[in-house]
């Protein structure tokens, strides 16, 4: 599939998606995804990592099936300790009820998602090093099926059920599960991202310093979720 997206516009509309279609993740089009990953750096370009993709066999649905239940489980237990049920959340015409509703309905169609990618690396080194091995693969196939008209969204339900997951799909005890990252044509529309401000977020030359340049593009949208602002 073809598009007209350049680099920057892919990178700024790259938003969460969790509502799919039935159709499923043309094969070509996963050779394109996943090369794209695999494009990515790592440390001593190593690529000490595999994509382990989940499609339609058997042991993929029992993988898909564990997710399902993990992910229900979390998100309920988010929804309690959130106060997604309660204040704001209680209006059905809140952004806080609108998130918590997709959310809903994502974790509810889990195992009907058309592909999982569970991004597996070797561990060599602490968390935060060997992040930065498999990470930038993650963002490259999440860019990557933006472009092909796919949607998708990173998550770490697979946590929980690591050690399963490990013994379903006979990964080594040595790679670790970074992430579960669900990838299908979306029900919705892609569109600019929400972010905070540039302000906040860059610093130039010195914590808190800040230049002309810091400034968004005209017609910029913001996030009102994330930390409270500091100085």
């Amino acid at each position: 599939m073809t598009t007209s997206l350049n680099a920057l516009e892919a990178l700024a509309t790259t938003r969460a998606i969790r509502r799919y279609t039935d159709e499923p993740v043309a094969p070509d089009d996963l050779a394109t995804m996943t090369f794209a990953a695999t494009r990515a750096p790592t440390g001593s370009n190593r690529q000490n990592y595999r994509l382990l993709v989940l499609t339609e066999g058997p042991r993929a649905a029992k993988a898909k099936a564990l997710l399902g239940d993990v992910a229900r489980a979390n998100w309920a237990a988010k929804q309690d300790n959130d106060g997604y049920r309660t204040g704001s959340g209680a209006d059905p015409t809140s952004p806080k009820a609108r998130m918590a509703a997709s959310m809903q309905r994502y974790v509810d169609n889990f195992e009907k998602i058309p592909l999982v990618v569970l991004p597996c690396i070797r561990r060599r080194h602490d968390s935060l090093i060997d992040g930065a091995s498999i990470y930038p693969a993650c963002q490259n196939l999440l860019i990557a099926a933006r472009a092909l008209g796919y949607g998708g969204v990173l998550t770490g339900w697979h946590g929980p059920i690591s050690d399963e997951l490990h013994e379903l799909l006979d990964i080594p005890a040595d790679v670790d599960i970074a992430a579960t990252i669900t990838i299908g044509r979306p029900a919705g529309n892609h569109g600019p991202v929400r972010r905070r401000p540039l302000t906040e977020l860059v610093s130039v030359d010195a914590w808190d310093e800040t230049a002309a340049w810091v400034v968004d593009p005209p017609g910029t949208a913001y996030t009102q979720a994330g930390p409270p602002k500091t100085s």
